[in-house]
């Protein structure tokens, strides 16, 4: 059991990762995704799969999809077969092609399907964790517990390389219920957990040329993470029952980061290396780094100031700098004629439209407001808008950024065309609920006129907060106060905000907010719960 196996990579084969950047020190196992469709109730342990023979050790060339997901139980992840009859149901739509994974919105999908061919998957393999692990809970019939103890243990410890080298992620997450603490747990629950979140680190962030992650809500719901989402959710300040794998857990997060910068560095892109570069502390949590000179001109490969200033690539001097949260670094560039107002173009696989301003890109990436303050002084335009109309304060994520975007004059109230979002129906799904409350105490109309795509603050809420542990108190503020739980999407929501009240009670796992708040208001309210 012991036996390093195919842990180490041979010469690099197909788009397995010549250098994977975790150790492995106990050998992957895998099923075959055919065996698994014709399995049938609870999964089965280690023990019991290797003794049929079901069990494959991994080597360079298999297609595999690691199966990310949260137990249902303390003993046994999933009790009831619920997640493993999902899995099951929607790798077979999948495979028959009545499942197809979407995106949310940047139109990369039709690339990404490629790259999740129904073929590769029918032939491919399986990494779950149950399956792969020797169990302590579910040993077989006289092995010892201490043998299994120590290899359950180096296989714990070799999940980081599990995933490093898998084709795909499979998040599972559809809205089940703990089978003991009686908790929902869904994609917002699995995105708190620390080591959730550290495997889909390890995943995005290997060397592999292309990394495919899919959510799948249900058996008729997968869509492909957007990469805001998980740059959005640090390892360190996630959850963990034992809070000493915190620091276990952020070291890996540490390594799978800087191995990304070192290899980007030799192998570029440009671009993408300056942005991790710049990227690095808030991602890890740590405090912003503020950079001298030479060493920003060193680091950031720029071959001298003067240069640096010229430079109009999608990373130039100015984005290196506010993605780095250094505003001693702005302002020295601002002396240098730096132009602060120039369009963003090229990053759009990282989280940021064609057609985003600096600004905008400093309010989303969540930098400091004085950062925010700074770039304002410094004469970024406040009222310039980006392709579907939006402006920064449509992606305000602090209190503060709400302040220091008034004080400078920046339009609050208007929707422009071709989306006719407003600042407050853009930022309900996807900032925090005090940014939230800022918007509403700032006036922020909660019931706007409705043109373009007719999202209102409650819609939009629906639409982007999945996976945000924000979106109730988010809900109950926008109900507090008086949005109107009643208005439908123009364009694409015929039934109306009915079905939305039922998005939330089976997105969010809480019949409670809406069902407390439709009690007082039976006469008007149009909740019908799924």
């Amino acid at each position: 059991m012991g036996n390093q196996g195919f842990c180490s990579p041979e010469p690099h084969t197909g788009d397995a990762p010549a250098k994977p950047v975790h150790p492995c020190h106990f050998p992957m196992y895998v099923v075959k995704v055919a065996d698994f469709l014709q399995m049938d109730g609870p999964p089965e342990a280690h023990h019991a799969l290797l003794r049929k023979g079901l069990l494959h050790q991994w080597q360079p060339g298999l297609f595999v999809i690691f199966v990310s997901h949260q137990w249902l139980g303390r003993s046994h992840p999933d009790p009831d077969g619920q997640h493993a009859s999902i899995l099951r149901r929607s790798l077979e739509g999948m495979i028959q092609g009545t499942l197809q994974a979407e995106y949310e919105i940047e139109d990369e999908a039709p690339r990404r399907r490629r790259l999740l061919e129904p073929s590769s998957i029918g032939q491919g393999y399986l990494f779950l964790d149950w399956f792969a692990i020797p169990q302590i809970t579910a040993r077989a019939e006289g092995v010892n517990e201490e043998a299994t103890k120590t290899d359950a243990a180096r296989a714990v410890q070799s999940i980081p390389f599990y995933v490093e080298v898998s084709d795909v992620l499979l998040a599972l997450v559809p809205e089940l219920v703990h089978t003991e603490t009686g908790q929902y747990c869904n994609y917002t629950s699995w995105f708190s957990r620390g080591w959730c979140r550290a495997e889909l680190w390890c995943h995005v962030l290997s060397n592999k040329r292309d990394k495919i992650v899919v959510v799948v809500h249900s058996t008729l719901e997968a869509k492909f993470m957007q990469s805001w989402d998980w740059q959005n959710n640090i390892v360190v300040d996630g959850e963990f029952t034992v809070e000493s794998d915190r620091a276990v857990v952020g070291s890996l997060g540490r390594r799978a980061i800087e191995s990304k910068i070192a290899h980007l560095s030799e192998e570029g892109p440009l671009e993408v290396y300056r942005y991790f570069l710049a990227r690095k502390a808030a991602m890890l949590g740590q405090a912003s780094k503020t950079w001298d000179m030479n060493g920003f001109l060193e680091r950031f490969k720029f071959p001298s100031m003067e240069l640096a200033v010229r430079d109009t690539s999608s990373m130039n001097a100015v984005m290196c700098a506010v993605m780095s949260g250094d505003v001693m670094m702005l302002r020295l560039l601002a002396t240098y004629a730096a132009d602060l107002n120039f369009t963003i173009y090229g990053l759009n696989s990282l989280g940021f439209r064609d057609s985003f301003t600096v600004l905008m890109a400093a309010v989303k990436s969540n930098q400091p407001a004085s950062l925010v303050a700074s770039l304002i002084h410094l004469r970024a335009d406040v009222s310039r808008r980006a392709d579907i109309g939006d402006n920064a304060a449509c992606h305000v994520k602090r209190p503060e950024h709400v302040q220091v975007l008034l004080q400078a004059r920046a339009d609050f109230h208007t929707a422009h065309e071709p989306f006719c979002f407003t600042p407050l129906a853009q930022a309900a799904g996807m900032t925090s609920a005090p940014t939230l409350k800022a918007l509403l105490l700032a006036r922020c109309d909660p019931n706007p006129s409705q043109s373009g795509l007719g999202i209102t603050p409650l819609i939009g809420l629906i639409r982007f907060a999945r996976g945000s542990p924000h979106a109730l108190e988010s809900a109950a503020l926008l109900l507090e106060y008086r949005a109107d739980i009643n208005a439908s999407q123009m364009k694409f929501q015929p039934k109306g905000w009915s079905f939305c009240c039922c998005l939330v009670t089976a997105q969010y796992g809480s019949k409670a907010l809406l069902g407390g708040w439709c009690d007082d208001h039976a006469s008007s309210c149009e909740v019908s719960y799924l």
